[in-house]
């Protein structure tokens, strides 16, 4: 909780610190990495840093957090904390890196406020900033604690045993421990980190969803690869490496599974909503569901460019007709029709996946939802809107839906 004399400060000033948030993060970062290179080549995505998601993500972050500790002084806003800290869990991040971002990150609001930063409104914002680096401390310490590792040391060696073409741009990586243990645990819908070396000698890391079901020997990724449509979209630059080198035998460096975006007990209704490939951690949910709870009743809802490119196509309507109670609803932007040709003329017979495809722009609104659903959405930004609005329309409340983004989350800045 703020304190007093900060609050006022910060409910006057959040105006203008806020719309000079673009430019401040953007200041901030260069300025960190111009003290700290290594930050940017082993740590940072530099493909977010070049077109600026990063920093709009991190604008969003502070204001909504600012926001919150004026608007509801007796609440924090822990789901949103909650995702960042395991994403700055899964990569490793300690609490000393706190101290060198705050140093730049308030050094970049005194710069650029210049004179309307006063003692007063600059100690007001550094109790923002504690209060918030805080909090994602002892997230952070709590996630490590957990997984029962020390601080920032999540990373080891993992062996790719299998590798799967699943579409034209996405392939699934089997991959083990060396030492022929089981891999760790984890939870359906959770992710890690991949470290690779890339040609110029960058060390750059992204999160994947695990796609299998735990309780195996291995873990399964799914990687779609980035392909560039125009210059703020660079080709992916892990993702083709693991398409170009990653085959079976190859060592990766993989991080400890980390994630919010987890299944609920109980056996209360459930809605997964997924796109391209937003649906892996989907796939995680459902292996589970079929093993342990295949009563639970499962609307699963999934939108691609086309049958072809829809990676794990057959696997999704399988995993599906394992459940009882579960329905399967697909839309697809062109050649829809596609879909029954995975299965013969007759989708409806008996231990055959039984689907709704239509062609277009997936739209949940005509659905009849359970009020007491709890729902799960993955995919990219303008797909999670739309089905949140429809959900919400529906009569879900917006603590019973819950979403995973992949990259920075810019749902806050939009």
């Amino acid at each position: 909780m703020l304190s007093t004399q900060s609050a006022s400060v910060v409910r006057a000033t959040l105006p203008a610190v806020g719309a000079s948030l673009g430019a401040i993060t953007e200041l901030f970062y260069r300025r960190m990495f111009e003290e700290r290179p290594d930050l940017l080549r082993g740590l940072f995505n530099r493909a977010n840093q070049a077109n600026g998601a990063q920093s709009e993500a991190l604008a969003g972050a502070v204001a909504a957090f600012a926001t919150a500790l004026v608007d509801h002084p007796d609440e924090r806003p822990d789901a949103m904390l909650g995702r960042i800290a395991n994403k700055h869990a899964s990569l490793g991040v300690t609490s000393d890196q706190y101290r060198l971002v705050g140093r730049h990150l308030l050094g970049a609001v005194e710069e650029l406020l210049g004179d309307a930063v006063t003692p007063a409104v600059a100690a007001a914002w550094d109790e923002v900033y504690w209060l918030m680096a805080n909090a994602l401390i002892a997230m952070e310490a709590r996630l490590y604690a957990e997984a029962g590792v020390e601080n920032g040391f999540v990373w080891h060696d993992m062996e790719i045993d299998e590798r799967t073409e699943e579409s034209p741009d996405t392939a699934s990586f089997v991959l083990r421990r060396r030492d022929g243990l089981p891999t760790e645990p984890f939870l359906p819908g959770q992710y890690v980190s991949v470290q690779v070396e890339l040609p110029d000698g960058a060390r750059q890391i992204r999160q994947y969803s695990l796609s299998a079901a735990p309780g195996h020997k291995t873990w399964r990724i799914t990687v779609k690869r980035e392909r560039s449509t125009d210059d703020l979209v660079p080709e992916g630059e892990v993702s083709s490496w693991l398409h170009a080198h990653a085959r079976p035998g190859r060592t990766l460096k993989v991080s400890l599974p980390f994630g919010d975006l987890v299944l609920p007990d109980g056996d209360g209704p459930l809605l997964l909503a997924s796109a391209g490939i937003g649906i892996t951690p989907m796939l995680s949910m459902l292996d589970h569901l079929a093993t342990v709870s295949p009563d639970r009743p499962v609307t699963v809802i999934h939108a691609d460019r086309s049958p072809a490119q829809h990676a794990h196509r057959l696997e999704l309507a399988e995993l599906v007709h394992r459940l009882r109670d579960a329905s399967l609803h697909l839309w697809y932007e062109d050649r829809a029709a596609e879909w029954y040709e995975s299965f013969g003329d007759a989708p409806g017979e008996p231990g055959t996946p039984t689907a709704h495809v239509r062609e277009g722009r997936a739209d949940v609104s005509g659905l009849l939802l359970p009020k007491d659903t709890t729902a799960f959405l993955c995919g990219p930004l303008p797909f999670m809107q739309a089905v949140r609005s429809d959900l919400l329309a529906h009569g879900l409340g917006p603590a019973a839906i819950h979403y995973e983004v992949f990259g920075p989350d810019l749902w806050l800045s939009k």
